[in-house]
């Protein structure tokens, strides 16, 4: 089980801020991605601008494999504009 972190954008189109789910120990970064996205459809249109950070370390969506902890962070940061 890991906890997913979302900030910005995610968490309006999460609904939340943050949860704790239940995925592989070894997945790739894209897979990680893909199942949340099943528990929340909405994520789907900010997929191409949406960065990971693993235990407060980027990770880009893609099939590099990752290795997950019980109580590991998963944010999802999506772009943020400013000005």
């Amino acid at each position: 089980q890991v906890v997913v972190l979302y900030f910005a954008r995610s968490a309006e189109l999460a609904g939340l801020r943050s949860e704790t789910i239940s995925v592989p120990r070894q997945i790739t970064s894209l897979q990680l991605w893909e199942e949340i996205v099943k528990i929340h459809p909405r994520l789907a249109v900010i997929r191409d601008q949406v960065v990971f950070a693993v235990q407060q370390e980027y990770v880009l969506l893609g099939d590099q494999l990752l290795v997950l902890h019980p109580g590991d962070e998963v944010a999802i940061i999506p772009p943020i504009s400013g000005g």
